[in-house]
């Protein structure tokens, strides 16, 4: 089985490498294909890129932005099973191996995700309650529960590549919630299988893109989820209360400059 791993990057000198390096230490019965999409950075993150191009595929130009980058790798991938992993991300060790066993083991499953950690700049775990709630939500999926809460951790979810022939590519009009709008997508041709094991870390900071945009991309977020609930009004209306309660979390945790 291959697995096609896509990662836009643009200025993350400071993390890719750790990105790079946290796909080259998986292994297992599988091919890998990494295919990096730069945007044009200009901080030292070519010269890390040209270190590693024995090890994978890349390529430096203007986009518009992340996923239109995203977009124009899973459109390239070769892979049976793609996914995307953010420059600043990590996949935990035997990440992939898991992955694989899954499909293999249920051939009629389209997507699987995990557990994913949450750590800081300095790869020091952070926020474990977050994970450990997120957790117990993953293992009491439906897709109701999505609609009225976004609880799946992008850089853990590995989908079959056949798919996008059924419900196409990443919507770029959204700047946020792109990733959350194609869950939904894939909720509707069938339940994931959840991996319980950590399969990725998130990294939150401060001049990250979610750490330091969180009412926008939760407005966003909101309005992904009444494109997807058609009627459902009571989705809606459990959506909107969890939407404000998390809200007032992060902005309680933003106040207190909070890291757990």
């Amino acid at each position: 089985m291959k697995i096609s791993i896509v990662t836009p990057s643009f200025n993350h000198a400071q993390f890719i490498e750790r990105t790079i390096q946290s796909v080259l230490m998986q292994n297992g019965d599988f091919e890998v294909e990494h295919l990096v999409f730069d945007g044009g950075s200009t901080d030292g993150t070519l010269d890390i890129l040209r270190r590693y191009e024995d090890r994978l595929w890349w390529v430096s130009e203007k986009d518009r932005g992340q996923s239109h980058a995203i977009n124009k790798g899973l459109q390239r991938a070769t892979g049976d099973i793609v996914c995307w992993l953010n420059s600043d991300d990590v996949l935990c060790a035997g990440a992939l191996q898991r992955v694989v066993q899954a499909f293999a083991d249920n051939p009629t499953i389209e997507w699987v995700h995990g557990r994913c950690n949450m750590i800081d700049e300095h790869d020091r775990e952070i926020r474990r309650w977050i994970s450990a709630y997120k957790h117990w939500r993953c293992r009491a999926y439906s897709y109701a529960g999505l609609v009225s809460e976004n609880f799946i951790s992008q850089m853990t979810v590995f989908w079959r590549r056949r798919v996008h022939e059924r419900i196409g590519w990443l919507d770029e009009s959204l700047r946020w919630a792109f990733d959350y709008d194609l869950w939904l997508r894939l909720g509707k041709l069938g339940d994931p299988l959840y991996l319980e094991q950590p399969q990725a870390c998130f990294r939150w900071y401060t001049t990250s893109k979610s750490g330091g945009g969180f009412r926008g991309q939760f407005a966003e977020d909101f309005a992904v989820a009444e494109r997807h609930a058609g009627a459902r009004t009571d989705w809606l209306r459990r959506k909107k209360l969890k939407t404000r309660a998390i809200i007032g979390v992060y902005g309680a945790m933003e106040n207190l400059k909070f890291k757990m």
